[in-house]
């Protein structure tokens, strides 16, 4: 299975039905093509839409409707439209339950590093800084290693903080992993794939607390 894809896979089914969610750039938007649309998921975007659907199909894309990245977006039935401060709103607010996003790093603590890299020109810092912030469940999708192999889980971050809050979850495609006070805890691996794997590809610790069970895909669509 391709990587990004199992990613995703694992991610959705985190996803809870009748829930409020947004999903970042990359990896993160293909998660809600593993979902079913009858779960009564809503997906916010921080430009101010709450309720999109898919990818519209060729030649039915709207250039007034777009997610927060300027990608194309249908709308479910009910979706609203709002102005960028009621957006944030929601998100600072408190009332997203679930975000999940893209990751440069992630270091023992648990904390993210997402937004940039120094000397190397980002168009914008986004809405991660609220998100992680504000969101009730914050899980990050990223491939493992970065280009070039280094390790993206590190025992601490080197590139700059998106926020000091403990994100929830980590899901790559090595593994899934849960940071806690304590550390980071490896709960499971991906199919094929062995623990000494995983610490081979992570220069943080790892918690490794009996048997590791491989990840469940069948509670995605």
């Amino acid at each position: 299975m391709d990587p990004k894809e199992l990613i995703a896979r694992r991610c959705a089914a985190e996803v809870r039905p009748h829930t409020l969610v947004n999903l970042g750039i990359g990896i993160p938007t293909l998660v809600s093509d593993h979902l079913d649309e009858g779960m009564g998921v809503f997906f916010q975007a921080e430009n101010g839409v709450v309720g999109m659907g898919r990818r519209p199909p060729e030649g039915m894309s709207d250039r007034h409707l777009t997610d927060a990245g300027g990608s194309f977006v249908s709308a479910v039935p009910g979706a609203s439209t709002i102005d960028s401060a009621f957006s944030f709103g929601l998100i600072r607010g408190g009332h997203l339950d679930l975000t999940v996003l893209g990751g440069l790093q992630v270091d023992e603590r648990g904390h993210l590093a997402n937004w940039m890299i120094p000397g190397v020109y980002v168009p914008g810092m986004g809405g991660a800084m609220d998100l992680v912030t504000g969101a009730k469940r914050v899980i990050v999708a990223m491939i493992h290693c970065a280009k070039g192999g280094a390790p993206k889980i590190v025992p601490e971050c080197t590139l700059p903080l998106t926020a000091e809050r403990r994100v929830d979850l980590i899901v790559t495609e090595l593994a899934v992993i849960r940071p806690e006070a304590d550390g980071l805890h490896l709960i499971e691996t991906a199919p094929g794939i062995t623990v000494e794997a995983v610490r081979a590809a992570t220069s943080a610790r790892l918690i490794v607390t009996g048997e590791v069970p491989e990840m469940d895909l069948s509670r995605s669509c």
